[in-house]
């Protein structure tokens, strides 16, 4: 991709974001989005097939970072009970920024997820690799020990759900930000307990 073609992309991206949070989804328009971009919208379309297409690049252009940061987690070296902790955390709080700094966006996100659009299954997915490959090293290690890999990554998705689901984030909008920061360090810490974690002293 050229520097050029870079550039576009990311110009449409960013009224496609502005767009949404001025207008709406459905007042949203390809048409309107190439206009302030001073250019047809038969070109938006040699960049982004159909408007799903664009708002689905907006969303993984705001994904991407967290799911660059879930991996450095997920490579670090500090023990599998710290980095599933911390992994869940960073998972849970980005949400909420985002619920909070965005909510229009947020909205967008949850709902596809809900909807199992094709993105969001991926982002999905990504997040259950890196927490499965922190579970297969506590497990391989000794340090998760109350089930095989496949039941503890199924507990930590069941436990932690309320915090690492969109939807779920979505929900508890009107619930203060401080006080989930509290319910999480506790359910976070009393997950890693119940998986059996031997903890270094």
């Amino acid at each position: 991709m050229t520097e050029a073609v870079e550039a576009t992309d990311a110009k449409l991206l960013a009224l496609a974001a502005d767009h949404v949070r001025r207008f709406g989804l459905a007042r949203t328009t390809v048409v309107g989005i190439a206009q302030e971009a001073n250019m047809s919208h038969a070109n938006v379309y040699r960049y982004f097939a159909t408007k799903s297409a664009l708002i689905d690049a907006v969303i993984g252009h705001w994904l991407k970072p967290l799911e660059m940061a879930l991996r450095d987690v997920a490579d670090g070296p500090d023990p599998a009970y710290d980095k599933l902790e911390r992994i869940c955390g960073v998972i849970f709080r980005t949400y909420r920024q985002k619920l909070e700094t965005d909510p229009e966006w947020f909205a967008i996100f949850a709902s596809a997820t809900d909807k199992g659009r094709g993105f969001a299954k991926k982002h999905r997915a990504r997040i259950r690799d890196e927490i499965q490959r922190i579970v297969e090293e506590g497990v391989a290690g000794g340090l998760f020990t109350a089930g095989s890999r496949r039941q503890l990554v199924a507990f930590v998705f069941d436990a932690l759900h309320r915090f690492i689901h969109p939807v779920c984030i979505r929900l508890d909008a009107e619930i203060p930000s401080h006080e989930l920061n509290v319910r999480f360090d506790r359910v976070a810490a009393a997950t890693v307990r119940a998986m059996g974690a031997r903890i270094a002293k």
